[in-house]
């Protein structure tokens, strides 16, 4: 492959797999790379970086987890936002015209 069309040319399966592997390792996070080129230049990037030990990933995870489950989840619904129960529920502030 001509090496104009191999800097177009989507990233391979190995190289994204590979991305994934040292993304992991390394606590790292990546960018979804377009091309060859941009997967060899991020897989090079990350090489350079240290290895996260298992410790460190574990207490990395529990505290996105504790952080997470702190400040709630900004899709529930709240107590406050409904009036009514059951079938007769419905949004609080909306009256029965806006609908």
């Amino acid at each position: 492959m001509p090496p104009s069309q191999q800097s177009v040319a989507a990233p391979t399966p190995k190289q994204l797999q590979l991305l994934r592997r040292l993304a992991v390792e390394r606590g790292e996070t990546f960018a979804t790379p377009a091309t060859r080129r941009q997967a060899s230049a991020e897989i090079a990037r990350l090489k350079t970086r240290r290895r996260s030990t298992r410790t460190e990933r574990a207490v990395e995870r529990r505290q996105v987890s504790h952080d997470l489950a702190e400040r709630g989840d900004a899709a529930a619904v709240r107590d406050h936002e409904v009036v009514g129960y059951g079938s007769s529920a419905r949004w609080a502030g909306r009256s029965e015209t806006d609908r």
